[in-house]
């Protein structure tokens, strides 16, 4: 099999350290530490360890959400994850998440403690303990699940697939942008005909299958991630459009976009959080300036 380019696969593949593109020294063919350094633990009862991509953001946001609400127990101290300085290949943080990818949260709130990791399950885990954004049974529980683990098994396709090949490869290839962004456009297709139904994804309730969705698809929709949003059509989407605005305005995902936030402008930025105090020198112009 030879492709456009002119590559043809050999019998048995090895691995070029040198492979070229963004975020290639992000990716290795095995798992495991590569260097011995602990994690930093402050006073929360939550330790969350994480970078302000879509998947970090997910759960920053439900944090704030969950401030918002007024559950202070949900207090947390967040610290930066340097992925492109490889500090998820760190022994301390591949003993809280073998599979080295952000976010990664330590609970110890209860007698011993409990690591979580995958945002979704993170999302899960927080949700049930505060008894918030997740139905407790029946129907809307089932929906609102639903349109979690559909965002989860989707979303590799958009960043992984189509964000990969469109922003990062080392050079275009005609094949691939063609096969993600066809699977990307008829995801937000997907999305657009939902929300032609409802004002959330699994109905009139913000749940955390919303806040899973939004960083990810939101993103798009507003033209944030991989400069993307007139290759991709996305003002096709109304529904979609209508529901990133909404999410966007809400003030603990103003929060939770910010946090471990560390490139672009500094008025985004926070690198660590450990209290709602850390916000309290941004403005509410500057926040907004995160829009």
């Amino acid at each position: 099999m030879t492709d456009e380019t002119g590559y043809t696969p050999p019998r048995v593949w090895t691995w070029e350290e040198e492979s070229g593109g963004t975020f290639a020294s992000t990716n290795r063919p095995v798992a495991g530490p590569t260097h011995e350094q602990e994690l930093p633990v402050g006073e929360r009862a939550f330790q969350l360890y994480s970078l302000a991509t879509p998947n970090g953001v997910k759960v920053t946001v439900l944090f704030e959400e969950l401030l918002e609400l007024g559950h202070a127990g949900a207090e947390y101290d967040a610290w930066p994850i340097r992925i492109g300085d490889g500090n998820q290949f760190a022994s301390g943080f591949v003993a809280i998440n073998p599979n080295s990818k952000i976010p990664a949260l330590v609970d110890y709130s209860g007698p011993q403690p409990v690591r979580v990791f995958e945002s979704g399950s993170i999302l899960m885990h927080l949700a049930e303990k505060f008894g918030a954004f997740l139905p407790g049974s029946g129907p809307e529980r089932t929906e609102t699940l639903n349109w979690l683990f559909w965002q989860m098994g989707s979303a590799p396709y958009v960043g992984g697939g189509f964000g990969h090949f469109y922003s990062y490869a080392p050079e275009p290839m005609k094949y691939p942008i063609d096969r993600f962004t066809m699977e990307t456009k008829r995801q937000l297709d997907v999305l657009d005909r939902r929300l032609a139904e409802s004002c959330f994804l699994a109905g009139d309730e913000y749940t955390i299958a919303d806040m899973a969705t939004w960083p990810w698809y939101g993103a798009l929709a507003k033209g944030r991630l991989y400069d993307a949003g007139e290759f991709l059509q996305v003002d096709e989407y109304p529904h979609v459009q209508r529901w990133a605005d909404e999410i966007n305005a809400r003030p603990a995902v103003k929060r939770g976009r910010m946090v471990n936030r560390t490139w672009g402008p500094l008025e985004k930025q926070l690198h660590e959080r450990h209290d709602h105090s850390d916000f309290l020198h941004r403005t509410a112009d500057k926040l907004e300036a995160c829009d």
